[in-house]
């Protein structure tokens, strides 16, 4: 049974599902910055994944950073997945801008997080529920 790590749910807000992956956004305002985690139990490295999930978690790893990439105008966007603080495995897509908080160095430890309001969130899941629309299902109630 999937079972989200205690950090992550600790550290995000969910969003909704992709058809193999939860959707978490960081709780961090100075990035949009989003995190794609495997339903799958267990599994800690993207060779654990049999290949029919590896390739939808890329496909909606590369989904999800396209739509992204326009709707909150990237100059570049960081995909990655390091498991070094979580072991279970999860895949960062965030959203880079010039002039960022961190820009140009990596986003991970480099200011405390300053959380989202309750107007910022829905906000973020308004312009998402425009956008993802095809094979995505936004937690009960939201978007």
């Amino acid at each position: 049974m999937f079972v989200l790590a205690e950090q992550l749910a600790k550290d995000t807000l969910p969003i909704g599902d992709f058809p193999l992956c939860r959707l978490l956004l960081m709780n961090d305002r100075q990035y949009p910055w989003f995190i794609l985690v495997p339903r799958r139990e267990d599994v800690s490295e993207l060779f654990q994944l049999d290949e029919a999930d590896q390739r939808q978690l890329w496909k909606e790893t590369t989904q999800l950073a396209e739509i992204l990439k326009d709707t909150f105008a990237a100059d570049k966007m960081n995909v990655a997945t390091l498991g070094n603080m979580v072991s279970q495995l999860h895949m960062h897509v965030i959203v880079r801008r010039k002039g960022d908080a961190a820009w140009p160095a990596p986003v991970w430890g480099k200011h405390p997080a300053q959380p989202y309001s309750a107007a910022e969130l829905q906000g973020i899941r308004d312009k998402l529920g425009l956008v993802l629309t095809e094979d995505f299902h936004f937690e009960e109630g939201k978007a």
